[in-house]
């Protein structure tokens, strides 16, 4: 019984090891960098590191505003106007 809970708690907490963290401050300052080359801004808040790159909600742009993912080498790999 207590090997099944064991268990049954690792499968509950799975998804959250999968969700994104935080980005290093490091890259919160390239991606600035490179947004406003591209006259975008986004809150650090809203710039998520996941296994894949990186996530930005809520990017305002000169054209309006985006969701943005970038790849692990900060090229943007998809850009979605909301």
């Amino acid at each position: 019984m207590l090997k099944a809970f064991l268990i049954a708690g690792a499968l509950a907490t799975a998804p959250v090891a999968a969700l994104a963290t935080e980005a290093p401050a490091e890259v919160v300052t390239k991606i600035n960098a490179m947004l406003a080359d591209m006259q975008c801004e986004v809150d650090a808040a809203n710039i998520e590191a996941s296994d894949t790159g990186y996530e930005l909600d809520d990017v305002f742009c000169a054209d309006g505003q985006y969701d943005i993912n970038l790849d692990k080498d900060l090229k943007v790999s998809s850009k979605t106007k909301e």
